[in-house]
């Protein structure tokens, strides 16, 4: 194979990485929603449970990259907290140990590559003939909507497969595996690790050639334990990409995932090498084999997850002090905010859970009559920026009507008196109709980007005509939001002449 081969085959398993992964989550979304939402948020209400999840998780998909990317997905979706990612990322990093452990059985007389049936070969596989399966035979949405599940899945693996086929050649090139034997010192060692992992996209694959070179009995423990110790931070590639183009909260999931391998990485060489020279470690030469290597990558990982285990915090704002928000980040934080006044512990109380409701729908009224505004600007001058801002606080405001319908209904199911039942009543059709309000702004959004992309243009005497109808269209949004807010019904009546301006 060639170099411009291996490249081609390189970027196309990283198209297929990122395609998979963006089809997964999306099925994800669809098949769960909040469901899934709630469901992850229980699993990782504490960091004990979402290392937990995320060992359990590894352990089974043998890949704590291919974990990484979907817990970036789901934080990128807002689906997850940064801070409960941490946890699943601590336990991706001791899970993938298993794998070791697993390519061990190859190595024992007799077994006949049992480890090839547990492979991520056979995982995608399976996941694909699902997919396939419940595509071609269910009827029902959600059927075919966990067939997309299976099959970025199953694309995902594909993917990473191919970016480490692309390069397999270099396992067998002699240079390139006889150079491991070469590097008596920790530093190279470390880079070796590092470099090694990152063209093979695969810590797993790195200890796969560790404990391959360690048959021959060339390999010692001085060799050895600093290439591993630079695995984890060289695995953190495929991670790093798969947060292009993600949100901040993306971003700093995938600096954690890298974070954490760093700091592994720094602790245990500071240490190990500085015990090193003051007593001698007599095993520093003793030669290694499958199960030894194995076993120094599992202690390695979980004796690290369990320094980093009380700093799930400061890792955060770690991230967040290397990654800094913008302001349109500390808003979109802000909008988000509104949700958590939605306290079902209230339900108990009908008056407080009312109150509570006739807040968040302020907010959502709030978010309308800015979606509206910046709207009504496209028609008089375009921009980009502005079209992505309306189409995303079109999701937020979608997300306002779904959270605090769901919180009514709800309440609906309480003992409440008749004045109550009313003001429910009232704030159901409100949210309704503020969510449609909302799609409005969203349709002339979407309408001024496709004029935009076939150059189509407003005559002067269109345009003085669309300005009358504009600044209309805002009287009424602002005077019949305010009327809301402030209960002014005399101002609400003022609107009615008004709106046929606009008809």
């Amino acid at each position: 194979m060639n170099i411009l081969t291996m490249v081609l085959s390189l970027l196309c398993g990283v198209s297929l990485f990122l395609f998979g992964m963006s089809m997964m989550g999306d099925g994800l979304k669809r098949v769960a929603g909040d469901k899934l939402e709630a469901y992850l948020y229980r699993m990782t209400q504490t960091p004990l449970r979402g290392v937990l999840l995320g060992t359990g998780v590894t352990s089974v998909i043998q890949s704590s990259s291919a974990t990484a990317v979907m817990v970036i997905g789901f934080v990128n979706a807002g689906m997850m907290k940064l801070f409960q990612a941490i946890g699943i990322i601590i336990g991706a990093n001791i899970g993938t140990s298993v794998t070791g452990w697993i390519l061990c059985l190859s190595y024992i007389e007799g077994s006949n590559g049992i480890a090839k049936l547990l492979g991520s070969s056979t995982i995608a596989a399976v996941a694909a003939i699902t997919g396939i399966l419940l595509k071609m035979l269910s009827k029902r949405s959600v059927w075919k909507n966990l067939a997309n599940i299976f099959m970025g899945f199953a694309i995902l693996m594909i993917g990473m497969q191919m970016m480490s086929s692309a390069v397999s050649p270099l396992k067998e090139n002699p240079s390139f595996t006889s150079t491991l034997t070469m590097f008596s010192n920790p530093a190279l060692g470390i880079l070796l690790g590092i470099g090694m992992t990152a063209i093979l996209q695969s810590a797993s694959a790195s200890i796969g050639i560790l404990q391959a070179l360690s048959v021959t009995g060339a390999l010692v423990f001085s060799t050895a334990f600093p290439v591993i110790l630079g695995v984890g931070v060289g695995s953190s590639t495929p991670v790093l990409i798969s947060a292009i183009g993600a949100n901040k909260n993306g971003k700093r999931t995938a600096l954690i995932y890298l974070l954490n391998h760093i700091f592994g990485l720094v602790l245990w060489a500071a240490a190990f090498y500085s015990l090193n020279a003051v007593l001698h470690f007599p095993f520093m030469d003793r030669i290694m084999s499958p199960v030894s290597i194995a076993a120094v990558n599992s202690v390695f990982r979980i004796v690290t997850g369990f320094i980093l285990f009380p700093f799930f915090g400061k890792l955060e704002k770690l991230s967040k002090l290397i990654i800094r928000d913008s302001a349109e980040d500390l808003e979109e934080l802000a909008d988000n905010a509104d949700f958590d006044l939605l306290e079902e512990r209230l339900l108990v109380s009908p008056a407080l859970a009312i109150s509570q409701s006739d807040r968040v729908i302020e907010g959502m009224s709030r978010k309308v009559r800015k979606n509206v505004g910046r709207a009504l600007n496209l028609i008089q001058e375009y921009s980009q920026r502005t079209y992505d801002k309306v189409q995303r606080k079109e999701d937020l405001i979608d997300k306002y009507e779904s959270k605090t319908g769901d919180y009514l209904v709800e309440l609906t199911k309480r003992e409440m008196n008749s004045q109550q039942t009313r003001h429910v009543s009232r704030n159901l059709r409100i949210i309704g109709d503020l969510e449609r309000i909302g799609d409005y702004a969203s349709n002339i959004a979407r309408v001024m980007n496709e004029a935009h992309e076939k150059r189509i243009q407003f005559s002067g005497d269109a345009m003085h005509d669309l300005n009358v109808i504009i600044e209309a269209e805002r009287e009424i949004v602002n005077s019949t939001m305010k009327a809301y807010q402030n209960l002014e019904l005399e101002t609400a009546k003022k609107m009615k002449p008004l709106s046929y301006l606009t008809k």
